[in-house]
């Protein structure tokens, strides 16, 4: 892509959610940052690998009642963020393909697309299970939240790793409108 024509080069559908998701991410950047302690050094994320019981509640006793909160609105406000980059990342796929007829570029782009998706999953099923391990937290919820999380991630870095090798690999440019 033209570094001119920047943004202005993607379709309006993938930009409104590109935003979307940018303004999402934002907001859960600063809800994260109260929730930063030396039992959560990540915030929530810390939460998400906790793996066991006695981690989780030594975050919850460095967070207080207050950052528990922050964190339960964190989690909530996930659920809005989860569908804005999972389609913001579908999207950008289609985009860096549309002009790949390729049969194994076609086919790299349906395994990006499912890894975005199987994230966007295993990040629901993720906040469901911490959501519910609050009170008190079990060493089975625990666990279960941190192997969602370990999904997730997995597939968020796999699914990126695959749009820059569709990225890399273009023989043509992308045509400007």
């Amino acid at each position: 892509m033209d570094p001119a024509h920047g943004l202005a080069a993607f379709p309006k559908g993938l930009k409104v959610s590109l935003v979307v998701a940018a303004v999402l991410l934002f907001a859960l950047l600063l809800i994260n940052q109260p929730l930063q302690s030396a039992s959560a050094p990540q915030g929530i994320v810390s939460y998400q690998l906790a793996g066991t019981a006695d981690q989780a509640h030594a975050i919850f006793r460095s967070w207080r009642s207050e950052g528990v909160l922050w964190a339960k609105i964190s989690l909530w406000l996930d659920f809005l963020f989860i569908p804005a980059y999972t389609i913001a990342l579908i999207l950008l796929t289609h985009h860096f393909t549309r002009d790949r007829p390729g049969v194994r570029e076609r086919m790299v782009a349906r395994w990006v697309r499912a890894l975005f998706v199987a994230a966007g999953l295993s990040d629901i099923a993720e906040n469901i299970l911490l959501l519910n391990n609050f009170n008190p937290p079990t060493d089975a919820m625990s666990l279960s939240a941190t192997l969602c999380a370990l999904v997730k991630f997995t597939a968020l870095t796999l699914g990126f790793a695959g749009l820059v090798i569709l990225r890399a690999s273009r023989r043509h440019p992308l045509a400007h409108h």
